[in-house]
């Protein structure tokens, strides 16, 4: 009976280490946290991303989603997109404004007051959130209901997240920008971190309380850390919704065409011109630039090629030159002046010069077209020098460019062999005078 038990007891045991060698890899699993960097101006495959992103870490059970940011602001529609997904997740969401240098700014601000928990690294800044206008030039009217709507969206942000909703005000309604010990004194983030290492540490106990309702303690010890970053094709067209890029894709899709409008048949400059012009109306859309502006290009552009069939001798030029100018001046023209919305007045001086040069050097060819002497044809034998084949008295035949013409002469006889010069050309009729020079 004894051995019987014991037997028992060995194969208990054995069941025991077999379920606990497969129940411990669960219940060792470190933590994992999904990390989305974000850097550069706010716009709508950014939202994209972030969405990506945060869903990504909610299907697979991230305890946390940090998203690294660095902006200098962005689209108002956009923003609004992210801070929603931000203030509806169901995993929490830091925000960390990092590198050192790095800031939160105009739509950066209302993303990081959004995040259940707000980070800074030393040297950043936030702030400077008063909203301007992308495109045509917003009326008083209408500027003051968007700052109005901007103040009272972002004291709402701030109240939810329990931070100081007056500061945050003044981030819209005075413009004003904070450091990271600033924003810390003003109750807009939570506290500074070194480095994702140091920030991680410092949220391990710290209690979310959710979208859904749900609270919960942060455990980040052990954690596994996820870089999900953006694919290829959202760097791709992050990187096009960009002002300089968008005038220099329009730019380079109407020379293109010009091109292949003017020397038909060439296909290589018609399909890079097209596929500029598609990059070129993806980056203004998302953009939401000025469509005065873009007509304005668009304008010139057509009276360049209009100079090349119809000689004005430089006065569609300097009208396309003149349309080229004011239009890219309005392309992204704002209220406030922010920078990352505007074409580079470098880069316009440049193109308007490249555009002209390319233009001046069309209408001095076609110019000394027009000027300079036939050389083809029956209007071209003029001023040659012919041979007589037989005696001009006054008429005969002369031999001029490999071919033999009827011909005769002003005054005198010429004998054959003798060199005429062409004087006029009436049909298939020559009308030569003698060259005094030896006989051949």
């Amino acid at each position: 009976m004894q051995p019987v038990k014991l037997k028992c007891g060995y194969i208990l045991l054995l069941v025991f280490l077999w379920v606990a060698a497969l129940v411990s890899p669960a219940n060792a699993a470190s933590p994992n946290i999904q990390v989305l960097r974000v850097d550069g101006t706010i716009v709508p495959i950014v939202a994209d991303y972030i969405e990506r992103g945060i869903s990504g870490a909610e299907s697979d059970g991230s305890i946390a989603c940090i998203i690294v940011l660095d902006t200098p602001g962005g689209l108002l529609d956009s923003t609004e997109d992210i801070v929603q997904l931000i203030l509806n997740a169901s995993v929490p969401i830091i925000v960390y404004v990092s590198p050192g240098g790095a800031w939160a700014a105009s739509a950066g601000t209302f993303i990081t007051l959004a995040a259940h928990v707000a980070v800074m690294a030393p040297g950043t800044s936030i702030g400077a959130a008063h909203p301007v206008s992308v495109g045509e030039e917003m009326p008083a009217e209408h500027a003051k209901k968007v700052t109005e709507y901007s103040a009272a969206w972002i004291r709402s942000i701030a109240e939810k997240r329990g931070r100081n909703p007056e500061q945050a005000e003044l981030a819209v309604t005075e413009s004003k920008s904070f450091t990271a010990t600033e924003a810390i004194g003003a109750g807009l983030v939570d506290f500074t971190a070194e480095n994702l290492e140091t920030l991680i540490a410092q949220l391990n106990g710290k209690k979310i309380s959710l979208a859904n309702g749900k609270e919960i303690i942060m455990n980040t010890t052990d954690y596994l850390l996820t870089l999900n970053y953006m694919n290829w094709i959202e760097r791709f067209l992050h990187t096009i919704s960009n002002p300089n890029i968008a005038y220099v894709l329009l730019t380079l899709a109407t020379i293109g065409l010009i091109t292949e409008i003017s020397n038909p048949g060439m296909i290589f400059p018609g399909v890079i011109g097209g596929i500029c012009l598609l990059m070129a109306f993806y980056s203004l859309g998302t953009l939401n630039a000025y469509w005065g502006g873009i007509l304005l290009i668009l304008l010139a552009f057509g009276l360049f090629v209009a100079e090349i069939f119809v000689t004005s001798f430089g006065i569609l030029t300097a009208g396309g030159l003149v349309s080229l100018v004011v239009g890219s001046l309005i392309l992204f023209s704002q209220s406030e002046g922010l920078p990352v919305f505007e074409v580079n007045r470098g880069l316009i001086a440049v193109v308007v010069f490249l555009v002209a040069a390319i233009f001046i050097f069309i209408i001095g060819a076609v110019v000394k077209g027009q000027i300079r002497r036939v050389t083809t044809g029956a209007e071209g034998l003029v001023g040659k020098v012919a041979v007589a084949r037989t005696k001009l008295d006054p008429k005969g035949m002369v031999f001029v460019e490999g071919e033999l013409w009827t011909a005769v002469v002003d005054r005198g006889t010429v004998e054959p062999e003798e060199d005429v010069t062409v004087t006029k050309v009436e049909g298939l009729k020559l009308s030569v005078t003698r060259k005094e020079n030896r006989r051949r």
